[in-house]
């Protein structure tokens, strides 16, 4: 029995306010007959740096595999069953390597909790668990941005997140391993003010590789094993919505 959770309700606001921001963006930049351009050589530069902040949204793709305990015969099934928004913050390196595309570094920071619920199929019975992530991640992006259109200039990009968990705890239901590498990709507007860049960015994270921690050998209280067997596999998803200031 295999259960996947990957929505984000949470978020879904979030998201139609960024993605109207930059539906927004895009087609004021199309409308626009030729106007004064803001900054006109910010893009010709080699190398420039700013910093971002916003918000996300956190969850684990766990898969079920129906494991029943063979003292109990409990079967345990585990869900992250709701999704509080988490705050990012971090700053951003972007090296132009041509006209069209440049590579960009952001060392970033992700604050959040996962909730996990622990539910007997047989009983009943109920557990639950706030799994805290403090993330370090360092992405590395190639970003595609297609001509200016006077003050605007919407791009795409796609990378790989490696990101490091900073609080794992040992004694809990479940436990992760802390270090997760994700693809990400998303797509934003650079939209140009006479001082400054203002950019709405939406990015989506998608683990690679199985964080969840088998080995459960440190484990005080061995009756919590059975939740780590009742699962096979777990993931990284993340959402991420910021606004950068370049």
């Amino acid at each position: 029995m295999t259960t996947h959770t990957f929505g984000i309700p949470m978020m879904k606001k979030g998201v139609a306010i960024f993605f109207t921001a930059i539906l927004l963006c895009t087609t004021g930049a199309f409308a626009q007959k030729q106007r004064l351009q803001y900054r006109p050589y910010a893009d010709l530069r080699g190398f420039h740096y700013g910093f971002f902040f916003g918000m996300h949204a956190q969850s684990i793709a766990l898969a079920n595999n129906g494991y029943i305990d063979p003292d109990t015969g409990q079967q345990w099934l585990v869900s992250n069953d709701r999704y509080d928004p988490g705050f990012t913050v971090g700053l951003v390196g972007e090296w132009r390597i041509s006209e069209n595309f440049a590579f960009r570094l952001l060392p970033t920071m992700h604050f959040a909790t996962k909730h996990l619920t622990f539910k007997d199929q047989v009983s009943g019975e109920r557990q639950f668990q706030d799994l805290k992530s403090t993330y370090i991640s360092l992405p590395m992006d190639i970003k595609f941005t297609p001509p200016r259109i006077n003050n605007y200039r919407p791009y795409f990009i796609a990378g790989i997140n490696p990101m490091y968990d900073l609080t794992i705890k040992s004694q809990e239901n479940i436990m992760v391993k802390p270090l997760t590498f994700c693809l990400e990709f998303g797509f934003g507007c650079d939209r140009y003010l006479p001082y400054f860049k203002f950019i709405p960015e939406i990015k989506f994270c998608l683990g690679l590789n199985d964080i969840l921690k088998t080995d459960r050998s440190a484990l005080r209280d061995k009756t919590k094993e059975v939740f780590t067997k009742s699962v096979s596999e777990a993931k990284t998803r993340m959402i991420v919505l910021t606004l950068y200031f370049e």
